[in-house]
């Protein structure tokens, strides 16, 4: 397995990143490829379809041993389902796969072409192994049950942020820090209203704590 590309995103930590590609379709990233890789040719035609898989590796989650079952968090960290019925990234082979939106093509004369796409949920300088287009008529399946993932479809925390804290940001990252947070980027077995928790983005320290439903950032420390 080659790496032909890294992503560069606001999220230098895996702590915060959305458990799923496209739910905070605010979350940008440019996939930069590797030198050997930077050919325009590869890329022709790419600007024909709206999505993208990306194939990657869980770098930050790499280990030795195989577990079986593993603990989701959406199921609150203590029930225990099969790996292969999971996301999780603790896999046999760290190997994750995201539908992201390819919002444009960039022409540099460093870097070669860039794609930056959207709703991604992958680390700062994540390794990507491949890219495919998302086909709609064959990737789609709208008739498709969903496990125990149905449960929270539409689950949210409110979010208060000052506008002292929101106007360090520009308005299409201030979307994105916000979908972020009411997706609840706690561990689900974390239920003190009194923690504060830290989310490093966009350059910035940012510290929440949650009540319930609701989801109040304290502060924002410049990293």
């Amino acid at each position: 397995m080659k790496i032909i590309a890294k992503i560069e995103t606001d999220m230098p930590d895996k702590f915060g990143i959305p458990r799923q590609s496209g739910i905070v379709e605010e979350l940008k990233g440019r996939i930069v490829f590797e030198p050997e890789y930077r050919i325009r040719e590869a890329l022709d035609g790419i600007e024909e379809f709206s999505h993208l898989w990306l194939i990657w590796e869980f770098s930050e989650n790499i280990r030795e041993n195989f577990s079986p079952t593993v603990r989701p968090p959406r199921l609150g960290g203590e029930k225990r389902k099969g790996v292969f019925a999971t996301r999780s990234p603790f896999r046999p082979n760290p190997i994750g796969l995201s539908c992201v939106k390819l919002e444009k093509i960039v022409h540099t004369n460093d870097k070669g072409t860039v794609l930056i796409v959207s709703g991604a949920d992958l680390m700062n300088g994540t390794p990507i192994y491949d890219i495919k287009p998302y086909i709609k008529y064959t990737d789609s399946r709208p008739e498709s049950t969903q496990g125990f993932a149905e449960d929270f479809l539409d689950y949210a925390l409110d979010v208060e942020i000052s506008e002292d804290i929101l106007k360090i940001f520009s308005k299409e990252k201030q979307k994105a820090l916000i979908g972020i947070l009411k997706h609840d980027p706690r561990p689900a077995y974390h239920n003190s209203s009194e923690r504060i928790y830290g989310v490093k983005y966009a350059g910035y320290d940012i510290h929440f704590k949650v009540d319930g439903i609701k989801l109040t950032v304290t502060d924002a420390v410049k990293i």
